[in-house]
């Protein structure tokens, strides 16, 4: 074999191992917003025209969360908000429809006190979805049941689902190690049964 045919062969190698490695880096570029993201990101995708937007659109959310102030709750006010969860399932038996506004409200509070802005339910979810994108579907489920729930357009059963949505969000809002780590996702036998808990009550 000639040194020049040596030479070629080296750029041919050269040449495959650079689009080896670009084809390798690009693919994990992809995955990473949808790893982090979880179901938002194909949220993201459906509400934009292309991939490229709907990746721009989730990096800018993480840029804007950077530079929120996302602090835990104390181990007084985790308390305080269990109790008060506690007290609003009860309230669920008698009256469902003002216990799912009091929890959204319940929500929101959490919220607030960790840090998130609360000025526009679309802005929550962006800011929400950093963080919780894994289980926000279920935060998105309960507030469209809860504005049923005002113009009298909601079951009982669906005040009950929107109560379980909720509390999905609610628990994660409580943990103190969420900050800055997206969440797992929650499996359906994973939600919390509010019913088989009243059941037992």
């Amino acid at each position: 074999m000639t040194i020049v045919t040596i030479l070629w062969v080296a750029v041919a190698v050269a040449v495959i191992l650079a689009l080896a490695i670009g084809y390798v880096l690009l693919r994990r570029r992809r995955e990473g917003p949808r790893r982090r993201f979880g179901p938002e990101y194909e949220h993201a995708l459906n509400e934009q025209d292309s991939r490229g937007e709907a990746e721009q659109e989730l990096r800018a959310r993480e840029k804007r969360f950077a530079t929120l102030d996302i602090i835990p709750l104390t181990p007084a006010s985790r308390q305080t908000y269990a109790e008060r969860w506690t007290r609003l399932q009860e309230r669920f038996v008698d009256v469902p429809g003002p216990a799912v506004t009091e929890a959204d409200q319940l929500v929101t509070a959490a919220m607030a006190e960790r840090g998130y802005p609360t000025g526009g339910f679309r802005q929550q979810l962006a800011d929400l979805s950093v963080v919780h994108g894994r289980t926000l579907h279920h935060y998105r489920q309960a507030h469209r049941i809860s504005g049923r729930a005002a113009s009298g357009d909601a079951s009982t059963e669906d005040l009950r689902q929107a109560m379980v949505h909720y509390r999905v969000l609610f628990e994660e809002l409580l943990a103190n190690d969420d900050e800055h780590r997206p969440q797992p996702a929650a499996t359906p036998h994973e939600q919390p049964a509010l019913a088989d808990e009243q059941a037992s009550r």
